[in-house]
């Protein structure tokens, strides 16, 4: 069976297709995808399929998606353009006759404020009226995103937010690109399913920086602010207005709770525990 990956040279496509190949899956029914295929060099050079695949050209979608008898598309990362590149993805598959079609959401997405969530709903709302046979994977906010804390804290012995005693049920990026190729690897038991994948455990910032403070050996703080003494502090630091109100806007929703919920759904398509956040962070170390 074929299986498409998008966005392979990105952090969680690469993953997926590495997760697919340790797993034993034929690299030959494997086609990795990008807009730069000079990326994917070293995949080609183990059997893997190689095509460009720009959300911006359906052309080069149906190019890369033909033959394919199951498809995982990865959510683009250029914020206000997704719903139409999404859009151009799914009808690029319909119209190649692909047979499944994986996407990778935001965590509650149609039931949520999270700042992220209104291009996943609308794509899940173009995926359903597709007609495609589909899963939606809903993944949980990525444990490596702590990685700049981690460093700010190495740096400063503190780090700065604005989402008070809100919880994060974060998951690791290969946990969820191994559920994601469990899911590709045999797609029809999970057919129009929609699973929200998270850690098993949610933590506070409070909590991150007692991890912090075990893993780099020296104390760490973490300073809650409000948002707009964070979005004040964001700005002196060098970061543009839009990137700041999305930082804290994020920690808005960290605060009334949209990221604390938690689910065994990502541990049970792994048949094990998730990866605790201070495992990642001790990688990232």
């Amino acid at each position: 069976m074929s299986v498409v990956v998008t966005g392979a040279t990105g952090h969680l496509g690469r993953l997926v297709v590495e997760s697919l190949l340790e797993r034993g899956y034929p690299a030959a029914e494997v086609t990795a995808t990008g807009r730069s295929i000079e990326k994917l060099a070293d995949l080609a050079e183990r059997g893997v399929t190689v095509r460009r695949a720009d959300f911006g050209d359906r052309a080069s979608l149906r190019e890369a998606f033909e033959g394919a008898d199951t498809v995982l598309l990865v959510s683009g990362s250029e914020l206000g353009k997704r719903v139409e590149q999404h859009r151009n993805a799914v009808e690029a598959a319909k119209e190649v006759g692909v047979g499944h079609l994986v996407y990778t959401s935001a965590p509650r997405a149609s039931d949520t404020t999270l700042i992220l969530a209104p291009e996943h709903k609308a794509t899940e709302e173009i995926l359903a009226a597709s007609g495609l046979n589909h899963t939606i994977l809903r993944n949980g906010w990525y444990s490596e995103l702590y990685g700049q804390t981690l460093e700010q804290a190495r740096a400063h012995g503190f780090f700065v937010g604005s989402a008070g005693q809100g919880r994060i049920a974060s998951a690791s990026r290969v946990d969820l690109a191994e559920a994601a190729a469990v899911v590709l690897a045999d797609p029809v038991p999970h057919d129009g399913t929609v699973l929200e994948l998270t850690g098993d455990t949610a933590w506070t910032n409070d909590e991150l920086a007692g991890y912090l403070s075990e893993i780099l050996g020296r104390e760490v703080a973490y300073r809650d602010l409000s948002s707009d003494e964070h979005r004040a502090a964001l700005l002196a630091a060098g970061l543009d207005a839009g990137l700041a109100d999305f930082l804290v806007g994020v920690d808005g929703n960290i605060r009334d709770g949209e990221l604390s919920h938690t689910t065994s759904s990502l541990s049970e398509l792994l048949g094990r525990p998730t990866t605790p956040v201070t495992e990642t962070l001790r990688r990232l170390a």
